[in-house]
């Protein structure tokens, strides 16, 4: 979580909602998320499919679809966790991919070459995207080179969503001279999921949900399966009071003094995840102030909601009363 600044001391009570973790195994399944590593050959809605029936459930949605020969990281909702997953849309990815060059190239410049496509840089949309082929900017943060064999060359990048891995290759291929295609390529990273946290294979879900149903034993599953908040770690962090949750679960805009704590990082128009103190995901929300505005200021709507994924009734009613 990004550093956090006191607005208050506000305590929580344990009669209403739960800590995440806690949450009892229906409940936990229904806010459940799924950090799937997608094996080669089928799609991911496939791949979407297969977890719904494993697992039982009515509804499952996949965060940043991969193509079929693509493995790696294909983040999964459950239920009312589905409606997360459109928040992976806008988190930065991370790859490691084999690019085959066409034609022999000195690997000096093939290094200058890879420094050059870093930071900004435009593209378009290969023909079988889903969005519409137009010229864009796209920002790549890191791209390095981890070794070169031959005409192959191994390598990790890190992006923005939205940055197409194989045109980034082509277009080094055309820089290059010689032109290159994409052989390879592996998702390692989709905002907060990552390889190293809970990552788990389609047979391994299907060992704990055999556990659990045929034995009882809730372990592997909650192994398994994280809380839907995992899906937000990356974001910029709002706490509230639990007076204040039923009011935004309402679609009531955020005022200060609602505010338990807020994370000291916070820029004006920013995308913020609205919290309880117990940690449970309440609703997206735009700031309407930078940070050090809030604390000159003390602006009484300090954020506007926009997508809340907390039902109504788990916490009380609480304005309109002393």
């Amino acid at each position: 979580m990004n550093e956090l600044f006191i607005k208050s001391k506000s305590k929580t009570n344990p009669e209403y909602g739960y800590i995440p973790e806690n949450r009892p195994i229906l409940d936990y399944l229904d806010k459940g998320v799924i950090n799937l590593d997608k094996p080669s050959g089928p799609t991911s809605h496939e791949i979407d499919s297969w977890v719904k029936i494993i697992l039982g459930v009515g509804k499952t949605g996949h965060g940043g679809t991969l193509d079929p020969k693509v493995t790696g990281i294909l983040p999964i909702g459950l239920n009312s966790a589905t409606r997360v997953m459109q928040l992976l849309s806008y988190a930065s990815k991370g790859y490691v991919a084999i690019m085959t060059l066409h034609d022999d190239v000195d690997e000096e410049k093939i290094y200058n070459i890879f420094n050059e496509f870093q930071g900004k840089i435009y593209q378009t949309p290969p023909l079988k995207s889903a969005v519409k082929r137009e010229l864009r900017v796209r920002t790549v943060y890191t791209s390095k080179i981890l070794e070169i064999s031959k005409r192959n060359v191994l390598f990790k990048i890190d992006c923005e969503a939205g940055t197409y891995v194989r045109t980034y290759i082509h277009d080094i291929g055309e820089a290059l001279g010689v032109g290159a295609h994409m052989a390879e390529l592996r998702r390692t990273r989709a905002g907060s999921f990552d390889e190293y946290k809970n990552m788990i294979t389609l047979q391994e879900l299907t060992d704990a949900f055999y556990y659990w149903h045929e034995e009882g034993n809730e372990l592997y599953l909650r192994n398994c399966i994280m809380p839907m908040e995992r899906a937000t770690e990356d974001l910029p962090k709002v706490i509230i009071k639990d007076s204040a949750v039923e009011a935004i679960c309402n679609g009531a805009n955020l005022a200060l003094g609602g505010i338990n704590e807020i994370s000291a990082e916070i820029k004006k128009n920013q995308r913020v995840i609205i919290e309880t103190i117990k940690g449970e995901l309440v609703a997206s929300a735009k700031s309407l102030f930078d940070f050090e505005e809030i604390l000159i200021s003390n602006p009484k709507i300090v954020f506007d909601t926009e997508k809340v994924f907390m039902k109504i009734g788990i916490y009380p009613k609480m304005w309109g009363k002393s």
